[in-house]
This record gives C-alpha cells, structure tokens and sequence, in this order.
C-alpha cells in the first residue's frame, strides 16, 4: 500500500450494546476523495472519527499508508480534521490559525509563519494574514480551517461536514474551492455529508451508509444510475419508486404498472414484485393520449426559471416530475400521459 491509502479490516465500534459501525471492510486509494454519505446516525461520523485516531475501534485493524495504526492515538497519526465548526482561536490572527499546529509541533515561529502564509495562497487568501476570523465571511474563516489542516502536509484529510453552517450558495463556491485544493495538492481526503448533491459534487467515490454498515459504493455516476436498492434510488438523487410485476426476465423486462404492460431494458434476476425506479428528468408529459402511457393529473406546477416542477397525481400514487420552460405550460388541474424511455427505467427489490 501506498502513502495516503487508508484501509479498514474488520472493524467494529460498538458502545456496550449499541453498535455504532459494523465489520467494515474498506479500502481508499492515495490521491483520492472519498465521502461518507448518510442519513444521520448511520455510522459515518463514527468511521471518520476511527480513522483520525479519535475512537479506538472495538476489534479489526485500520491502516493509514500501510502502517497499522490501530492503536496509535490522534497526536502520532499524519492525519488533519477540518471541523464543521471552523474551530478558529477568535483572539489570533489568520497566519497565528493557520500556524497554530505547527507551533504546537515547536518548528519555529519564523518557519511557521512562512508555511501558513503558503497555505493561505494555497485557498486563495493572501493578503489576509493579519485579518481576525470575525472580519472574514464564514466561507473564508473554512478556507483558513482548510489551510490549518494542509499545511500540516498530512498523509489524509478528513472533513466532517465542513459546509453545514454555509448558505446555498456559498456551500456550492466552497466546496468547488476545497476539490480543487485536493485535486492540485493530489491530497487523500475522506468527506463526512448527509447532502447527496455535495457528495455528488466533489466525490471520486462515494460510499452510502445505512444502519452502522455500507449501504453500496461507487462513482457518482453509477450510483444514481444504477442504484442497488429502493434507499439508495431515493437517497441518491430524487426518484420515482412506482410498484411493478415483473412478468418476464431476458434480454428485455417485461413489467406490469397497475393495467399497463411496459417494455424496460433493466435487468432483474427473477419474476415477481419490484419497484420500477424513474427520475423525474427521465418522465415525458404530454396532453396527447397513447398507448402504454400513464394516466396523471397535475397536482401542483411550479416555475423555477430553467424548469418547471410537476407534482403529478395517478393510480400509483404521486410521480415528480421535471420538465423544461414552455410558452403553453401545463396548469394545475389539466389531466396529462406520462412515458419513459425503456432504457431509462431501474428496478430494484421492493
């Protein structure tokens, strides 16, 4: 294994009878960002914790760069936190922050200050050396909490929800900033989210976790694409889960939705009850009846400049559904034919 590279055998962490991870067998490559995606209490801030040195695991070994450190505590692990809290010291400057490790580390204050000036540069903060955190926006007061954990030159950062108490849309500028950051210093990094849209965002891999273990892992892409399980189509992404009889398994999947019979190309290993996934992007809606299209009745329309967001009622229950700006849009109470290309369509198990 090679430096930056962290794997997990086997490990557990578990608080008497609760279980907070269990047997986790994982592997992250050096170079690459890889986040923990889940809802709350899933196991995520757990792993990232056990990772840093700050819980000990309850059995299994965790290597860091191919060097067991199972049981080495967080001051002698080459590992670096930033905090969904920025943790700045208010009374010191921007550089005394972003120094503050390495003089803990006793390298010398000149030294010290030269690395954190470097740092600063590094997220696009020179000229704000000698600034308090209170006269910065709290998207620079996280940028100097990621130049504190850099310039430490660690083998892996970890980021624990480093954008929660952001706006929108300065959530979406910094976390562009932070990839760029470990894609240039070609840094390992883990990132703890429960935001499908942020891990999507930034990930080489993301890693689902529900119930103290791996839900599925993958790109970003196959992930919303090929989803393993109802959870994952619904956490990764919005999705349309429509209650099917697949009738016949091959090289096409022949489904039953209520009294329609529809052609999919997704594969599925048996006959029986599924759940037909759609995104709402994938659902074409038209005025025009036909055949094999659904029967709906818009229930809410609403105007979002680049799109139009429809709540659609049918048999099966509501379908959302995205559709692109029209001069003649579809209005509240219109009945409508929904359809889907086949190729567009996943099943999973119900």
């Amino acid at each position: 294994m090679t430096k930056g590279s962290v794997r997990f055998e086997n490990v557990t962490k578990d608080y008497g009878a609760v279980v907070a991870l269990k047997p986790l067998n994982l592997d992250i490559a050096p170079g690459t960002l890889v986040t923990l995606l889940g809802p709350s209490g899933c196991g995520k801030t757990t792993t990232l914790r056990l990772v840093a040195g700050l819980e000990p695991p309850s059995s299994g070994r965790i290597l860091i760069g191919g060097a067991d450190v199972t049981h080495l505590s967080a001051t002698y692990r080459r590992v670096s936190m930033v905090f969904q809290s920025y943790a700045l010291f208010p009374h010191m400057t921007v550089v005394q922050n972003v120094a503050y490790g390495l003089t803990v580390k006793r390298m010398n204050k000149t030294e010290a200050r030269q690395r954190a000036e470097e740092g600063l540069v590094l997220v696009g903060l020179e000229g704000f050396a000698d600034r308090l955190p209170s006269e910065l926006s709290g998207g620079q007061q996280q940028r100097v909490a990621v130049a504190r954990a850099i310039v430490l030159e660690p083998e892996v950062l970890l980021l624990d929800e480093p954008l929660s108490n952001l706006d929108a849309k300065l959530r979406r500028h910094v976390r562009e900033e932070i990839r760029q950051i470990q894609q240039r210093l070609n840094l390992t990094a883990i990132y703890v989210t429960h935001d499908q849209e942020e891990a999507m965002a930034v990930s080489d891999r993301i890693i689902v976790m529900k119930n103290a273990e791996i839900a599925q892992e993958g790109s970003p892409e196959d992930l919303y694409d090929n989803p393993n399980s109802a959870f994952i189509a619904d956490f990764i992404g919005d999705a349309n889960l429509l209650p099917v009889d697949v009738t016949r398994v091959g090289e096409t999947t022949e489904v039953r939705l209520g009294t329609l019979n529809l052609s999919v190309t997704a594969g599925f290993g048996r006959i029986g009850a599924a759940q037909l996934v759609l995104r709402p992007h994938q659902i074409a809606i038209s005025r025009e009846h036909a055949e094999g299209r659904i029967s709906a009745e818009v229930a809410y329309a609403a105007y979002l400049g680049n799109q139009i967001q429809y709540t659609l009622t049918t048999e099966f229950g509501e379908i959302f559904a995205i559709a692109p700006p029209t001069t003649h849009p579809i209005g509240k109470g219109e009945a409508v034919h929904l359809s889907f290309e086949p190729a567009a369509a996943r099943l999973v198990e119900v």
